[in-house]
């Protein structure tokens, strides 16, 4: 589902080049769980975006669902990524002058599918919140803006989930509530999981663990 190989990212910062990703390599399986840590600065959320097509890498190959990404196009990218690849952010990333429902229906509409409406009110209604529908995000606690992304990331049956600090802006109860909803609807879906935790605990619940450390795979 993933294959990673050599993986580069480097900035020029001045007159320095520094180096945020080392020859970084490594496979996911479809229907894998898989967990990336690491300190700060380790490199863990820019690897989670060269994976997804979000950024290119300096040199090294990314292949999503057998597709080479390296030498796409943003808007070839951005295809791939509509097909196969469903987010959760930190920060939500909701549209603010969207309610709870038409977050949710957004992907489906950039497919131009049709019947959206009825498949994002299960959605929402899976993750607990359809009688939240017609709330914007500005409306909504912390926790229900992240229920609402995560039906988002499902609607259009993604192969492959990435999630980057999922729990990392909830309390511990609410992230606990999230993280249970993370497993049982990519399992229920069959999604891989790739997600990016400083949370070792919620790390040990996926069946791989990968630790960067300045920028290098060191275990």
């Amino acid at each position: 589902m993933l294959k990673v190989e050599n993986l580069t990212k480097t900035y020029n910062s001045g007159d320095r080049k520094l180096t945020v990703l080392d020859q970084v390599s490594f496979n996911i399986n479809a229907g894998e769980t898989f967990s990336i840590v690491g300190p700060s600065g380790s490199g863990k959320t820019t690897l989670l975006g060269l994976c997804a097509g979000l950024d290119r890498a300096t040199s090294g190959s990314v292949y999503l669902s057998g597709v080479q990404l390296d030498h796409m196009s943003e808007d070839e990218r951005a295809a791939v990524r509509n097909k196969h690849v469903g987010f959760i952010f930190q920060n939500f990333q909701l549209i603010p002058t969207l309610t709870a429902l038409e977050n949710v229906m957004v992907p489906l509409e950039l497919r131009g599918e049709r019947n959206i409406q009825k498949r994002s009110m299960e959605l929402l209604e899976r993750v607990g919140l359809a009688a939240r529908h017609d709330h914007y995000p500005t409306q909504l606690s912390g926790g229900e803006q992240q229920r609402i992304s995560l039906a988002r990331a499902f609607s259009n049956q993604p192969t492959i989930l990435f999630a980057d600090e999922p729990t990392g802006n909830l309390d511990e109860e609410t992230g606990q509530k999230v993280e249970e909803l993370i497993f049982d609807l990519n399992k229920e879906a069959g999604t891989t999981l790739v997600m990016v935790t400083h949370d070792l605990d919620l790390a040990e619940k996926t069946q791989h663990i990968i630790k960067l450390k300045g920028g290098k795979l060191v275990s």
